[in-house]
């Protein structure tokens, strides 16, 4: 898939579920070898993923013909303790931007360059 690194091995900073869920927002009708692929996953592991966020709320999906397409509860408040009364909103808010915006570089996007 284009502009997507490549696999990265040691820690990330995001969850696998957060890579999914910010794939789906993207796109309510990506298909599970589309987000596989977008969020460099198997296909098994994005179907486990969904059906956790699925169980716990945070995901639905609707059977459109041979497609699904996903609806994401916003106002659903994440599970760790200590991210108590944000929502999906807000994480998503902070995770999904338009492509175009992420070859942008940082002057020209108006965000703050990290200083050291």
């Amino acid at each position: 898939m284009d502009g997507v690194p490549e696999p990265h091995t040691g820690w990330t900073f995001l969850t696998n579920h957060a890579r999914v869920l910010a794939a789906i927002a993207d796109n309510h009708s990506a298909r599970i070898r589309d987000i596989a692929a977008h969020c460099r996953l198997t296909e098994r592991a994005v179907q486990k993923i969904i059906a956790d966020l699925e169980r716990d709320g945070y995901l639905s999906h609707t059977r459109e013909g041979r497609s699904n397409t996903y609806r994401i509860d916003p106002g659903k408040v994440l599970r760790h303790p200590a991210e108590a009364g944000l929502t999906v909103a807000s994480l998503l808010s902070l995770l999904v931007e338009d492509e175009a915006d992420r070859a942008t570089t940082p002057s020209e996007s108006g965000r703050p360059h990290a200083t050291t």
